[in-house]
């Protein structure tokens, strides 16, 4: 499927918050930089090609879109913090969006009487 991704026995879809540690080397020394925001896309068909774009608002309230390959030897781990019940391939709608909006559109399921 195009909107899921899979990544050490775990299953990660479009319109989840992720949390991705990844490693970064500064001289000789190396460190752990979580970027933490939404799975906006999944790209590619073999786990070779496979990308994925995530999207995170800054304290400033700009957007940093961040494509990581999934077969980078960087990534340390991806965690799940939000699943969402978002059913579609791409979420680019969220760029224009606030957090308020995203929240009430992504993660809140509607109610049956």
């Amino acid at each position: 499927m195009a909107n899921l991704l899979s990544y050490k026995d775990k299953q990660f879809k479009v319109g989840d918050t992720l949390s991705i540690h990844y490693k970064i080397k500064e001289g000789d020394k190396e460190r752990i930089q979580i970027f933490k925001g939404i799975l906006l896309k999944i790209k590619g068909d073999t786990p070779e090609t496979r990308m994925f774009t995530v999207r995170k608002i800054t304290k400033s309230g700009d957007g940093v879109e961040r494509i990581i390959a999934l077969s980078s030897p960087y990534i340390q781990d991806i965690v799940s913090l939000k699943k969402t019940s978002y059913k579609r391939s791409k979420a680019y709608f969220i760029r224009g969006l606030t957090e308020q909006e995203i929240r009430t559109k992504l993660y809140h399921t509607k109610k049956t009487k």
